[in-house]
């Protein structure tokens, strides 16, 4: 059952919204407190993956690193195809590599190129949260591309205060409300106390202001 509290919450960043008459696509956003958890120690650190049910309004931008068969099935499905001759290359030019980690949510890869990527790439994707996740090399990533396309992490590293996106201005509010309650359920079954260590959750427009839910 939906929370009165959170369609509230929700209607009322909405009508805030159209007041500021913004040009651009705005996101919505749920940023999250946690509290009664010491995230110096990393098994307490949140770092959850949810595919929301009614997307994230702008899909995810996904990358592959692939090769023959796989390379030539996949492509049509991702943003980026990066082929193994040009790891060496963006090893050589971290910065340029810095700049495509960036411009896309998830990688993806050839299994038998995992360890190449963690020895090359490795200090650039596992900061970001972004090492791939590895597929075989004929498996058929469609599934897979649609299902990140639709997913948003949590992710607090050493904060207890972090946000994750929960879709856009442009959705029907019922599917944005759908999209935050999929989120605190995957926070409650994800912190060690659940609610106990949730201090408090907001909802906020990219440039609006924010309404607690919790």
């Amino acid at each position: 059952m939906t929370d009165k509290k959170t369609t509230d919450a929700v209607e009322k960043i909405l009508e805030e919204s159209k007041k500021l008459n913004r040009k651009f696509k705005q996101n919505v956003d749920v940023v999250i407190n946690l509290k009664n958890l010491d995230l110096n120690i990393p098994k307490n650190r949140l770092d959850e993956e949810v595919v929301l049910p009614h997307g994230r309004g702008k899909e995810a931008k996904i990358a592959l690193f692939g090769s023959g068969e796989l390379a030539v099935k996949s492509k049509k499905h991702v943003d980026l195809l990066i082929k193994p001759e040009e790891i060496e290359d963006f090893s050589a030019d971290k910065k340029k590599f810095k700049k495509i980690a960036d411009e896309h949510d998830f990688f993806i890869a050839e299994a038998p190129l995992m360890p190449t990527i963690g020895k090359t790439l490795g200090t650039v994707l596992g900061p970001r949260g972004k090492m791939p996740k590895p597929v075989p090399p004929h498996a058929d990533v469609s599934g897979m591309v649609k299902n990140l396309r639709n997913t948003i992490k949590m992710r607090s590293k050493s904060n207890k205060t972090f946000h994750t996106i929960a879709g856009s201005t442009e959705m029907p509010k019922e599917h944005i409300v759908e999209n935050v309650d999929a989120i605190i359920k995957r926070l409650d079954d994800s912190l060690e106390r659940g609610r106990l260590n949730i201090g408090s959750v907001y909802i906020k427009t990219t440039m609006g202001p924010s309404e607690r839910i919790i």
